[in-house]
């Protein structure tokens, strides 16, 4: 007997949780898991963080499976996301410690971001976020300038 009405009570449960969802609009684009403050679309898998930089969530239309929860086992379940592409081999990071490979004598790096060259042996040299090696003819022939007008020699 108590597990009946245990189990109608759970069953009565999920029915009124369901009914209390939010529904996207008939206007809202493919996909749409919620609605943000400035009135763009979120296609976002969970809500956290799915309206950054747009005011907030105004409504949140994905299921109650897509919200973070505080659970060890929904930190180990797989993601639908795709992983963003490589970056090219010319690319690195400013923070790391070694040069993008390539370089050496006679070439110089072009941050491409901010069309400025730097010389071998400096602190910036294959280093930028984006950026080739060349010569520094091919560097200056871009528009390029030097790092603080130091031109190599």
């Amino acid at each position: 007997m108590k597990t009946t009405i245990r189990l109608i009570v759970l069953v009565a449960g999920t029915l009124i949780s369901q009914l209390g969802m939010a529904q996207a609009p008939a206007g809202a684009p493919s996909g749409a898991t919620g609605v943000c403050n400035d009135g763009s679309y979120s296609t976002a898998a969970t809500k956290k963080g799915a309206c950054r930089g747009h005011k907030g969530v105004k409504d949140w239309y994905g299921d109650a499976a897509a919200t973070p929860a505080k659970t060890p086992a929904a930190a180990a379940a797989p993601t639908t996301a795709a992983a963003p592409p490589p970056a090219p081999a010319a690319k690195t990071s400013a923070n790391t410690a070694t040069p993008a490979p390539g370089g050496g004598a006679g070439q110089v790096w072009l941050n491409t971001a901010s069309n400025v060259y730097h010389c071998q042996g400096t602190k910036w040299y294959g280093k930028t976020k984006a950026g080739a090696y060349m010569t520094e003819a091919e560097a200056k022939a871009k528009g390029a300038h030097a790092d603080h007008g130091k031109a190599c020699n």
